[in-house]
């Protein structure tokens, strides 16, 4: 058990011991200027492990994801995703500033879009109408739990994009709880898609940083959109060399954080007044809603720092997330604090 026992996010995990010091001993150079060799490591080790040409790191998740919406689409366009997708209402609005693209949004089952209702919303080539462009699909899905899109899902989407001459994209910011959870290998996971943005800053414990991978092409014009958007990073490599750690040391054990999500939801399933859908804890997410009480949510907060029990609560429901610095001890811990406060 640790002294704090932190469920809001999986981004609030610290660098190991392994990672500092890889920081400490990685070769530096200039990101800008082509001379960064641990950066270009990671991105090339991040691209072979993914099954594409090249790979660019990136700050963040949502740099990734908005570098390729604005590679495929141009100002004006539409793109097609989940109604819950984190690039729809999580990226404070940038692909409408960046890309100036507009969103055609569909309402999934569990993240999961219907390919029949895609398809049905991708518009004609008419002067009217806005050109659809992309499809995005992410992996897992953050706001339906940490939800799993399913392989045949994802073909299925990919036979629609290839119909219609649409690019895919995939928001693969937890791909890597995708994979340890259902063994697809990652290579077959990302083969159907243009690009993927994966995030090492979450589950994998970097402190910063996600990968963008897809054709070297793409990725060279993304390196220009990273510069314009205030991407390049210098000695980026002390960063990359946490990240060379997270995607050869860190993916495996992600099958921890999944049973100790599930015990954490398991112990939920049946307290006081909670509402927790089970079918959708499958990877290192859970949301739960405890209907009524919505007023004592602040004081709540309070009470379970008290207890040493950090969660988060968005409108109606809490989201609690596990992680590398949270251990089944620190379940325990969660708990029994909510048995006490839900009474």
């Amino acid at each position: 058990m640790h002294q704090l026992s932190d469920f809001r996010s999986d981004t609030v995990t610290l660098p190991t011991p392994e990672m500092r010091a890889a920081m400490a001993k990685a070769e530096l150079g200039d990101d800008v200027l082509g001379t960064e060799p641990t950066a270009r490591k990671l991105e090339e080790m991040t691209a072979e492990l993914l099954g594409k040409e090249a790979g660019l790191f990136v700050p963040s998740g949502t740099m990734g994801n908005q570098i390729a919406i604005a590679l495929h689409c141009k100002p004006g366009d539409e793109l097609i995703c989940e109604f819950g997708a984190h690039t729809y209402n999580n990226e404070s609005g940038a692909l409408a500033r960046i890309a100036q693209a507009q969103v055609r949004p569909v309402h999934g089952k569990m993240g999961v879009m219907d390919p029949a209702e895609v398809e049905r919303l991708i518009r004609p080539n008419n002067i009217h109408n806005p050109r659809t462009a992309l499809i995005t699909v992410e992996n897992t899905h953050n706001a339906a739990g940490g939800t799993i899109v399913p392989n045949e899902n994802v073909l299925a989407l990919a036979e629609v994009a290839k119909r219609y001459g649409l690019k895919y994209h995939l928001d693969g910011a937890r791909l890597w709880n995708a994979h340890v959870a259902t063994g697809q290998s990652l290579k077959e996971m990302c083969a159907p898609f243009d690009t993927i943005s994966v995030c090492l800053s979450k589950g994998l414990a970097s402190p910063v940083g996600s990968v963008l991978v897809g054709s070297r092409v793409d990725i060279e014009r993304g390196r220009y959109l990273r510069k314009q958007l205030g991407g390049g990073m210098r000695q980026s490599g002390l960063l990359a060399a946490c990240g060379i750690v997270s995607i050869t040391k860190m993916i495996d054990r992600l099958k921890d954080d999944h049973a100790n999500a599930r015990a954490l939801a398991e112990g939920f399933n049946g307290m006081k007044g909670v509402e927790l859908d089970l079918a959708t804890v499958q990877t290192n997410i859970l949301y739960f809603s405890i209907p009524g009480r919505e007023g004592e949510f602040d004081a709540w907060l309070e009470r379970l720092r008290e207890k040493q029990v950090l969660a988060l609560y968005l409108g109606t429901r809490w989201r609690m997330v596990t992680h590398n610095d949270v251990d089944g001890e620190d379940v325990k811990r969660a708990l029994v604090a909510w048995k006490d406060i839900l009474g």
